[in-house]
């Protein structure tokens, strides 16, 4: 019984991640799909490249929150259906599976800090601070999300094991920063090559009217006259 309940935990998690919040906010607010420019990565920093901060903002959020609340929820559950640390830990990594690998958009997820970032507030509240406290001073001081995020990711599970000690969670941990740290493989390279593109920085390839979600203007006929011709 307890098994079936951890695996019902377990899917559930991932089913919440599977909700890629970029693409669903994107369409919801007229703009154009994450995937289809700058990285074409369906996350928050991506969509913050259309200049459209309530959406990068909203986007972050909803991010945050699918990783934070099924977490929540098991270890509200666990005295009634016996969830150990495992399951708590095993819930957060695939709500943290779901947004990269989603089942609703076809398997095509994005890099999961934001998911991570909320599993790890609600697995350890301290340890998400801290790793969102990193996040903030390195994204603050070199103006880069992928390097401010592979040194939270590369940082988390080493403090909660010399902190907090060994424990199932600490594998969970590990296994999210290193899946994250593989997401980011691309970015790596471009860090390394100095072709990184900054925080605020909006890609060149949005299409100016879906960035700001209305429609652009029919083009007017290059001789203004309609379907008329001058004869000569």
């Amino acid at each position: 019984m307890e098994f079936l309940a951890s695996l019902a935990a377990i899917l559930a998690a991932y089913l919440v991640g599977s909700l890629s919040f970029a693409v669903i906010v994107s369409r919801l607010m007229g703009l154009a799909d994450p995937r289809s420019y700058g990285s074409k990565n369906p996350g928050a920093t991506n969509v913050l490249r259309t200049g459209n901060r309530a959406a990068a903002i909203l986007t972050l959020a909803l991010d945050a929150l699918k990783g934070f609340v099924p977490v929540i929820a098991a270890q509200m559950l666990a005295p009634r259906f016996g969830f150990g640390p495992m399951t708590i830990g095993l819930v957060g990594l695939a709500a943290f599976m779901g947004h990269l690998w989603p089942v609703f958009f076809r398997f095509q997820g994005g890099k999961g800090v934001a998911t991570a970032a909320g599993a790890l507030l609600a697995i350890n509240p301290w340890l998400g601070l801290a790793t969102l406290a990193t996040w903030a001073v390195v994204a603050a001081v070199f103006r880069y999300s992928s390097l401010a995020s592979l040194v939270a990711a590369a940082l988390a599970p080493f403090c909660q094991l010399l902190v907090w000690g060994g424990s199932p969670l600490v594998l969970a941990i590990a296994v999210m920063s290193l899946l994250l740290i593989w997401r980011h493989t691309a970015n790596i390279q471009k860090l390394l090559a100095g072709t990184e593109s900054k925080l605020g920085r909006r890609a060149a390839s949005v299409p100016a009217a879906a960035a700001h979600g209305h429609h652009a203007p029919p083009h007017p006929h290059p001789h203004g006259h309609g379907k008329r011709n001058r004869r000569h």
